[in-house]
């Protein structure tokens, strides 16, 4: 069970210093446990002072962004909604490893009108203490604002922010990770409004089978399935239901990834040019 032990409790009230001492903040909202936890944190130690902004492009799927919607709405939260255009952007749609930079600087740039407009002090989202370590380009479009990251701050990771969400009572504390849709293909793959409406649909249909943990990994007309090990198996014996639902959203073929779900499985298709 996951439960909060002395040194998650430790940084979770570290986290909520931070977020106190920001004064006021306007919080990136995704829905993901994360955000939502660093919303609820600003909405308990900032009041009216603390506003979470939900931002909607073609890379994030409709069913998400209803989710988010509902869920704020149930924690009684103040949302605003923006529209952003990464997709749009040349340095985004090349799909080369920097392009959540310029996811971050498009979303920063609506965020910071909405800041403004509220007087308030700060621009904050949910990154993590695991995320220090790994390939994250978009945190270094965070550094070079200024934006904040309460909970890397103090130092939670994602057990323990599940933990805690838990404890506070979010609905959302054991929600399956999500990244954005241009995840799922390959870099030097040019992302489209297209590739990124078939892979909507194919892991909406994977959902629908009842699977949990999916990706649906973009290659041209071959879908590469990755699931969580513990639903492999049942993958692989429903394979003709699975087959069938991703050719509705447009492959002509399908194949499963063995390994299973892996977070960043894709950054092994880059090599550098120089290489």
């Amino acid at each position: 069970m996951i439960q909060l032990d002395r040194h998650d409790a430790t940084r979770l009230d570290r986290a909520r210093d931070i977020v106190r001492g920001l004064g006021s903040v306007v919080v990136a909202y995704s829905g993901g446990v994360d955000s939502t936890l660093l919303l609820k944190l600003a909405m308990d130690e900032l009041g009216e002072r603390a506003v979470g902004v939900l931002a909607s492009s073609p890379a994030y799927p409709e069913a998400e962004q209803a989710e988010a919607r509902v869920l704020a709405g149930s924690l009684g939260a103040r949302l605003v909604e923006v529209r952003t255009d990464e997709v749009e952007l040349d340095a985004y749609a090349r799909n080369n490893p920097d392009r959540c930079f310029h996811c971050k600087e498009e979303l920063f740039d609506k965020l910071e009108p909405v800041k403004q407009h509220l007087g308030f002090a700060h621009l904050a989202y949910g990154a993590t203490a695991d995320d220090a370590g790994d390939h994250r380009p978009g945190h270094g479009s965070a550094i070079r604002r200024g934006v904040r990251f309460p909970l890397l701050e103090a130092g939670m990771r994602k057990p323990e922010i599940r933990a805690a969400a838990r404890e506070l009572g979010l609905p959302n504390w054991n929600k399956p990770s999500f990244a954005c849709l241009s995840s799922r293909i390959p870099h030097g793959t040019q992302v489209t409004v297209g590739a990124l409406r078939q892979i909507e649909a194919a892991e909406a249909a994977m959902k629908a089978l009842g699977f949990v943990q999916v990706r649906v990994r973009h290659h041209g007309d071959v879908a590469r399935i990755e699931v969580d090990g513990s639903e492999i198996d049942r993958l692989v014996a429903e394979r003709e239901r699975v087959v069938d639902a991703v050719r509705g959203a447009g492959y002509k073929f399908v194949s499963a990834d063995l390994e299973g779900y892996t977070t960043g499985s894709l950054n092994r298709t880059w090599q550098h040019p120089n290489k």
